[in-house]
């Protein structure tokens, strides 16, 4: 019968093909118009004798899906939105698991938000990096770095050259973190700082690894022994140095200070390190209870009460 065309037909050339096949023979008109027979008897069933009858209507589905969001999560998850106006998408999943047992997978809510346009979605194109092994049990790594606190975050009370710092260390395998504001940084915070890590988190690492910040290292040449040096030796932690300039090395850490920023520095005004402090305290137990999707949508408290109790039950 030739070639059918492929294209979407015109409302012209439907319209001609309807009016053809009153008066010859439906071979004909698709040869004519190079239209399928299919095609032709669904557009004469829809023809009255008007282009308009012709015009593609809405696909658009008459019921919702069987599996669809139902009215009762619908209005959990604007309820939660409206109340919770900075809420991020992990934590409004885990306030819907936790107070509402909403049992679809997050992928499923965040298809809903983003089709709703509840929230803002950016496109990310994720680099691609050589596989990083990433220790099982809690205690093998440490990652520790520090983040300059905004000073946009300041009251206006204080004084502007003053700078604070945000210590953070991160559990590779849990997750887990430990931060604390610092009104400098330097190898004495830095040593303040990993003797408090040690006793929030209940061991000792078998590493740390950091950058090569002057609070953490000397320059190679430098002959004397780091303050932080001197502290893993009395620890017997081994302390490792990622390579200059390349800051996703210490990924993990770097990935946690940016959501810092979208969940607290973005919100932050303290008017002293004392409130800061408290402030981020408040912080970090809302932190280690926000479920991510690297750990199956768990939170670090969650990762780290299971490897213990598998640790436990391991030596028992």
């Amino acid at each position: 019968m030739g070639t059918v065309c492929r294209l979407p037909h015109t409302i012209e050339t439907k319209y001609y093909a309807c009016k053809l096949a009153q008066n010859n023979s439906i071979q004909y008109v698709c040869r004519r118009y190079k239209i399928s027979a299919r095609s032709l008897y669904r557009w004469l069933q829809k023809f009255d004798g008007t282009m308009e009858s012709l015009r593609n209507k809405s696909h658009k589905p008459l019921t919702p899906h069987p599996n669809s969001h139902t009215k009762e999560e619908i209005k959990h998850i604007y309820d939660l939105l409206r109340r919770n106006p900075n809420i991020t998408l992990c934590e409004l999943y885990g306030k819907l698991k936790t107070e509402y047992a909403y049992s679809r997978h997050a992928n499923s809510l965040f298809r809903f938000i983003r089709k709703q346009h509840l929230k803002e979605h950016k496109e990310y194109h994720k680099p691609k990096q050589r596989e990083y092994e990433t220790p099982k049990m809690i205690g093998i790594k440490w990652q520790m770095d520090v983040k300059y606190v905004p000073s946009e975050c300041k009251s206006v009370k204080l004084p502007g050259s003053n700078n604070y710092y945000q210590y953070t260390i991160l559990d590779e395998a849990s997750r887990k973190r430990f931060i604390f504001a610092y009104d400098e940084h330097s190898s004495y915070s830095t040593i303040d700082f990993v003797k408090r890590a040690v006793v929030f988190f209940g061991y000792v690492p078998k590493c740390i690894q950091t950058d090569n910040g002057y609070e953490f290292t000397y320059l190679k040449d430098t002959k004397r022994e780091h303050p932080l040096d001197v502290l893993c030796k009395q620890l017997n932690i081994n302390h490792k140095l990622i390579r200059p300039r390349t800051p996703r090395h210490n990924g993990k850490v770097e990935r946690s200070h940016r959501n810092d920023n979208n969940r607290f520095y973005k919100y932050l005004k303290f008017f002293s390190l004392a409130d800061l402090r408290y402030q981020m305290k408040l912080y970090l137990i809302r932190s280690n209870n926000i479920p991510m999707s690297v750990l199956g949508w768990k939170s670090p408290n969650q990762i780290e009460i299971e490897l213990k109790s598998s640790l436990q039950s391991k030596d028992g």
